[in-house]
């Protein structure tokens, strides 16, 4: 017997919803990339979730700017800043704090109404009330990632902006996978021939490969690691550059060499193609829908694609709009990890109604 689920209606508006916000955070992710690269972060120095208005009024602007002033980052780089100068910064990071709130809202109000009329119950209430816990805590390290720039080095930690960035991406995927796991009683049959185990978990193991290399990615940028030793294949002149793990204790290494945290970026990045080119063979050499095989095919081109932007981002000493090209094909990358995995793991649908009406439907 099926198991019954949403109707087609229904199923259809769960789905463009977790699609609209999963695209929304795709936004959010470029637009944190952008004020991490202009360093834009530290320009607003309270958190104030309820706050949506900006400065509307010179009175109110320069009592922005004499709050920034307070902090390290003017006043150890930016005291040669005016009014108009915070400005510039400003705006960024206003705009990344009001597009997350936006998020806040466009998930949470659909999220009520679908419980509220029964339309979402038991385990499924439960895995979009996760994804809206998971939300709720990156606004909350959001800034406790922010406030670690605001009391003696005017720069954000990296291990927080490392898991600030990890956790974005978690929310996006599982956004991803939610939304492609919504079935209706009426949706025709996976075109899937089979279910893919092998496929699956290369899938899923490049999805977390990928994250891996994200992780590396975000020390590299808070460190500012990318600035130097700007040659590739090279690195200082040298394959495996001198100094190495110089570090004591040696675990600081992979977080606080800057040599090594972009020696591993670069290393983790090469097994990360290699990884996508042997997904790409098993899905292409298997029994995978044509869908899928062009999927396959997809991934497999953007990962040389990103491998090009980040070598092309190294050696131009990280110019702003090649940077967040690399980190949107990340992104990419990403997304067609967690969809291949979705649509070749063995397939189930949500049972998105209760006890009672599944008994009805039987």
């Amino acid at each position: 017997m099926t198991t019954p689920s949403l109707s087609a209606q229904d199923a259809y508006r769960i789905r463009l919803w977790l699609l609209i916000c999963a695209g929304m955070v795709f936004i959010m992710i470029v637009l944190g990339g952008a004020t991490r690269l202009t360093e834009s972060g530290l320009s607003m120095v309270q958190w104030q979730p309820l706050t949506i208005l900006p400065p509307l009024n010179e009175a109110e602007w320069t009592a922005e700017f004499e709050n920034y002033m307070q902090y390290p980052e003017y006043q150890k780089v930016n005291s040669w800043m005016t009014v108009e100068d915070f400005k510039g910064i400003y705006w960024l990071e206003y705009a990344h704090r009001l597009w997350g709130r936006l998020i806040g809202v466009v998930f949470t109000l659909p999220f009520l109404w679908f419980v509220a009329t029964g339309r979402t119950r038991g385990r499924f209430a439960w895995t979009l009330g996760g994804l809206l816990i998971l939300g709720g805590a990156q606004g909350f390290l959001g800034w406790f990632m922010v406030a670690s720039g605001l009391v003696d080095r005017p720069d954000v930690s990296q291990y927080r902006l490392a898991a600030h960035l990890v956790l974005a991406f978690i929310v996006y995927g599982l956004l991803i996978w939610v939304a492609l796991g919504v079935k209706s009683a009426n949706d025709p049959p996976p075109d899937e021939p089979d279910p893919q185990p092998v496929a699956a978990r290369l899938a899923l193991g490049a999805a977390l490969a990928i994250l891996l290399v994200v992780v590396s990615g975000a020390f590299v940028a808070g460190l500012n690691a990318g600035l130097i030793y700007n040659t590739f294949p090279l690195m200082d002149g040298q394959i495996i550059p001198d100094g190495l793990y110089d570090l004591t204790p040696w675990h600081l290494n992979w977080f606080e060499n800057i040599m090594t945290v972009q020696f591993n970026h670069r290393v983790l990045g090469i097994t990360l193609v290699v990884l996508i080119g042997a997904t790409w063979w098993r899905i292409r050499s298997g029994t995978a829908s044509d869908h899928v095989k062009s999927l396959a095919n997809a991934f497999a081109a953007m990962a040389v694609v990103q491998a090009g932007l980040g070598i092309g981002t190294l050696l131009l000493v990280v110019p702003l709009w090649l940077a967040l090209l690399h980190q949107t094909g990340a992104l990419i990358l990403f997304t067609l990890s967690v969809t291949i995995a979705q649509l070749v793991h063995t397939p189930k649908s949500h049972n998105c109604v209760s006890k009672s009406q599944a008994v009805g439907a039987a």
